[in-house]
């Protein structure tokens, strides 16, 4: 795939290697191509897209790119095929890419015995309250539709008797009813017997 550059990239970064001098010398906030500004502008969303595919984290992405773009301008008078720049600024992501990989170190110990989490006061285990969870919702899910939205919306939305009320379109003396006779059911649900 060729890469958009500004009106002929290549024959302005042509003269520039005879008279130009080396691209660190430039004074600072400056630039010595316009070509390669230009480059940027216009090539900068698909490569921030390529360098997000790279790495998880959105500002690692910017980081590598800004690292990639920085090569790529120190070597910018090298470059003869200014048709081929995408190809070259991607394989500069992946080269840091690799770089920043092989160079981060993961500490690792032996030890005689495998470290326990402590465990957790009351024997709170994450499992049993994701099954109680699961449990619940199956209960909930088998109450009539009036109760079930009245149930939801007292104690997962949190809304008091008179909002549920008033949401709903019935009396408060309904929705206390209701949602008592639906705690009820849930009491006496089976499978939260067995989940408990």
């Amino acid at each position: 795939m060729t890469a958009p550059v500004c009106i002929s990239a290549s024959a302005a970064a042509a003269p520039a290697r005879q008279t130009l001098p080396h691209p660190r010398l430039a004074p600072a906030g400056t630039s010595l191509y316009p070509s390669f500004a230009c480059y940027v502008r216009a090539r900068h969303p698909a490569l921030l897209r390529t360098a997000r595919s790279l790495t998880a984290n959105p500002s690692d992405a910017e980081d590598l790119l800004q690292t990639a773009l920085a090569k790529t301008y120190v070597a910018w008078e090298r470059i003869e095929d200014h048709r081929a720049l995408d190809g070259y600024v991607r394989r500069a992501l992946l080269n840091t890419r690799t770089s920043q990989w092989r160079r981060r170190r993961v500490d690792e110990f032996a030890c005689d015995e495998l470290p326990e989490p402590e465990p957790r006061p009351g024997g709170d285990d994450p499992a049993e309250r994701q099954a109680l969870r699961d449990a619940m919702w199956r209960a909930i899910l088998r109450l009539p539709a009036r109760q079930r939205a009245m149930v939801v919306l007292r104690y997962y939305e949190d809304l008091s008797e008179a909002q549920t009320a008033e949401l709903l379109g019935v009396s408060v003396g309904t929705v206390k009813s209701a949602v008592s006779r639906a705690l009820g059911k849930l009491r006496e649900d089976p499978e939260l017997g067995l989940a408990r």
